[in-house]
């Protein structure tokens, strides 16, 4: 660094430390514009002078910026969590180059020369700040992907030792895992012994549903329990048998009521239908 610079770095970190409040105040104003004013003042202006102390720190001290990147990093995430744009958040860091440049013009052309050096700290901070917002925002729209997984997901109880997987929508690697993980616990919890598969609000059936399909079947197999696949729908039928995909002794059933029936049949009960659309429920002795 020259001389000059080195003079003018010195002379900008005076005028932080001379005109903090001024500084502070004029960077709050920026950073409350840029959101529209839909942030919280008082929580506002205190994260800035963290930020404001934390960077002085830093200049006082070896330089080290890894307490102000931490700070950075948590108004990012919580930034990302309130639904803020990576703008505004950009801005809340980039606006103390506009409020201290007020302070800089008006001293003079030793604190101008500064001033580029301390850019250059702010474009790097404000970069970083970029950066941290990316990756909280991309693990937030993960976490709510896994939450969305769970929840199309669910495995129900029909009867006593009879559970069942309705899937609705594309059924794919990540998902039958999911589906894998929730049926296996459910049969463990509940002992069931009976599953059923509902595929009726799956679009379509291709090579690779088929075989997430059958390794759901498998792994429930593997745990004492036996696999109704419903839902085979005429066109979804006709997709099956073009392209070759072979289910084997997995019992296949149109609807979910043909299936519930069926595996109440396999479980030793017997539905009868009495007057009045009146139904009975026996258990057929062994």
């Amino acid at each position: 660094m020259s001389v000059h610079m080195d003079a003018g770095r010195r002379r900008v970190e005076e005028l932080l430390r001379e005109h903090e409040g001024r500084v502070l105040k004029r960077w709050l104003e920026i950073a409350v514009s840029s959101t529209g004013n839909k942030v919280d003042r008082g929580g506002l202006t205190d994260q800035l002078r963290e930020l404001y102390q934390a960077l002085r720190q830093s200049f006082d001290g070896s330089g080290d910026l890894s307490d102000l990147r931490g700070l950075l990093a948590e108004l990012s995430r919580d930034r990302a969590r309130h639904g803020f744009t990576p703008t505004e958040t950009a801005i809340v860091v980039f606006g103390l180059k506009e409020a201290l440049y007020e302070i800089v013009e008006e001293d003079g052309a030793e604190a101008l020369r500064g001033f580029i050096w301390f850019s250059r700290v702010v474009d790097d901070l404000g970069l970083f700040t970029v950066e941290s917002y990316a990756a909280a925002r991309e693990k937030i729209i993960i976490d709510q992907a896994e939450q969305l997984l769970e929840l199309s997901t669910p495995v129900v109880k029909l009867w006593d030792g009879i559970v069942a997987v309705p899937l609705v929508g594309t059924l794919d690697s990540a998902r039958t895992q999911v589906v894998m993980e929730k049926l296996l616990q459910t049969l463990v919890d509940t002992g069931s012994e009976h599953a059923v598969i509902d595929i009726t609000g799956v679009p379509t059936v291709d090579t690779e549903v088929a075989q997430h399909l059958l390794k759901t079947v498998v792994a429930a197999r593997l745990m004492g329990a036996e696999c109704v696949i419903s839902g085979i729908r005429p066109q979804i039928a006709h997709t099956i048998v073009t392209l070759g995909i072979e289910f084997g002794d997995i019992v296949t059933k149109a609807t979910l009521a043909d299936a519930l029936a069926h595996t109440l049949r396999a479980s030793g009960v017997r539905v009868v239908k009495g007057g009045e659309s009146r139904i009975a429920v026996r258990t057929v002795e062994s």
